[in-house]
């Protein structure tokens, strides 16, 4: 058998006999194996193979006997992990790299776990290896096991076995547990893993490594209340250069990770140094934005931002604001809805109406007339087969009308006649939309009927009499003849 490269610059003989490493502190055979790694001298892969074979051959307490700080096993990790790590979005030899680092890890995990039952050994060296390599070995994990251009099917299953190993070493059961910790004061490993992820989110770094933005994301979605708000000053940075950046997948992963934070670290912690009008401001530039698909997450995540946005708006002033937070998002919503014509977007504005005008409550009553314009146009226009934006509206006139009922005489000419034309339209449409889709609009927009009619005093009920004697579709009639004879439902929205 040849001598391996790195037994051959160690001047040891091959690995037939594992009790010739005996001689050799393993700390010399580590800071070997870098400085060869660092000149990149035979080549990277055979020096990783090498390693993985002396290690695979070497004996638990010869690996771990030498501490206390185990400095050099850090090291390792994090060369390992970059060495693995893809250099672009479709990296094809990334797989291959991590499959030559998934022994090594496998190995020094083993005899970590090993040494948790071994005399003069014990939990406490293996906790001083995971305090060194948690970071790293978290890391290069999470990047080869999902599903990604850089990543190898081949190796993906045996990254989630450095990952199980990860997990038994630690003793804990879950990737959340391992991050947090396994009861309640026991800190987890998340500071270590946010510790190597630091320099690489900067925004000078984070683009060089494609797997960074994922691995951080996946990270942070596993922290949720009450753990995540003693690391907000770790995670509310990285999570808004990505929502900062000017491709779409990285701004709704940025906002994705805006909004974990805002659903899961408590409002007086959000509300500390200003932070919560820094994430109003990252989010309503998105405000602006003409992708469907960001604006969904971003109206999503205002809506939960809103209500801690206006509680420091009190905090600020004894007097409550004229126009609070809410007003101004859903003006601005409202602007672009009227001038919008692309489909997606459409739909988009319409499913968030609801929301709003729950949030609002009787304050609605301020954007009356910009909001019945808005649904007149929507109610209008169909918006293909699913007929979402049109649904949605009607849901937003059915809040709208038992919130701010008793100004609904004011505006019943109006939207009793988008109502009635769109029955019609309905009724007469012969295209691809489904029969369910259409009776279910037809089954909301009677529903609105009957709480304008109860909103108004029964007017309804006396201008649809002519409407009902002179309509010859019959499938129309069916529908005015229950806003005729049902008694109304009850305005209160709760």
């Amino acid at each position: 058998m040849d001598p391996h490269p790195l037994l051959a610059s160690l001047r040891l003989p091959p690995l037939e006999d594992p009790q010739c490493l005996e001689g050799t502190p393993v700390e010399q055979v580590l800071s070997q194996f870098l400085h060869l790694f660092a000149t990149g001298a035979p080549t990277k892969a055979s020096l990783v193979q090498d390693l993985g074979a002396i290690l695979e051959a070497a004996d638990c307490r010869w690996l771990l006997r030498d501490g206390p700080d185990y400095a050099s096993f850090g090291l390792l990790g994090k060369a390992l992990c970059q060495y693995a790590a893809p250099s672009q979005q479709g990296d094809p030899s990334c797989g291959d790299r991590g499959a030559a680092a998934i022994p090594v890890f496998c190995s020094i995990l083993n005899k970590a776990d090993e040494a948790k039952g071994t005399e003069g050994l014990g939990v406490q060296v293996a906790n001083a290896i995971l305090h060194q390599m948690a970071g790293p070995v978290f890391v290069f994990a999470v990047t080869h096991i999902v599903e990604q251009p850089w990543s190898n099917p081949r190796t993906r299953p045996k990254a989630q076995e450095v990952l199980q190993g990860l997990l038994r070493v630690s003793g804990c059961q879950s990737v959340p547990e391992f991050l947090r910790g396994a009861h309640d004061g026991q800190e987890g490993w998340f500071v270590e893993v946010m510790q190597y992820l630091k320099p690489e989110l900067t925004k000078e770094t984070w683009q060089r490594n494609p797997a960074t933005k994922y691995v951080f994301a996946s990270v942070l979605q596993q922290i949720t209340r009450p753990w995540l708000s003693q690391h907000l000053e770790n995670v509310l940075p990285p999570s808004l250069l990505l929502s900062d950046d000017y491709r779409v997948e990285n701004k709704i992963l940025g906002v994705q990770c805006l909004h974990h934070i805002i659903r899961n670290v408590p409002a007086a912690d959000l509300c500390q140094f200003n932070r919560v009008q820094v994430v109003n401001h990252a989010l309503s530039i998105h405000l602006y934005s003409k992708e469907a698909q960001v604006m969904q997450i971003v109206l999503l995540c205002i809506l939960d931002l809103l209500p801690i946005l206006e509680k420091a708006s009190l905090r600020q002033s004894n007097d409550p604001p004229l126009v609070t937070p809410s007003d101004e998002v859903l003006q601005l919503v409202l602007t672009h809805m009227e001038a919008e014509h692309q489909l997606s977007l459409r739909r988009v504005y319409a499913r968030s109406l609801p929301t709003f005008v729950e949030r609002l409550g009787v304050q609605i009553t301020r954007h009356l007339k910009r909001l019945q314009r808005v649904i007149v146009e929507y109610l209008e226009i169909s918006d293909g087969p699913e007929e979402t934006a049109r649904l949605a509206i009607l849901d937003t006139l059915k809040c709208t009308i038992q919130h701010a009922w008793p100004r609904m005489t004011y505006h019943l000419s109006v939207l009793l006649k988008a109502l009635l034309r769109m029955m019609w339209d309905v009724t007469t449409d012969r295209s691809s939309t489904p029969e369910p889709v259409k009776e279910e609009l037809l089954q909301r927009a009677t529903e609105c009927l009957l709480l304008l009619d109860h909103s108004t005093s029964g007017q309804v009920k006396v201008l649809l009499q002519g409407v009902y004697q002179h309509c010859q579709n019959d499938h129309l009639k069916e529908y005015l003849k229950k806003v005729q004879v049902e008694p109304a439902e009850i305005l209160s929205p709760g």
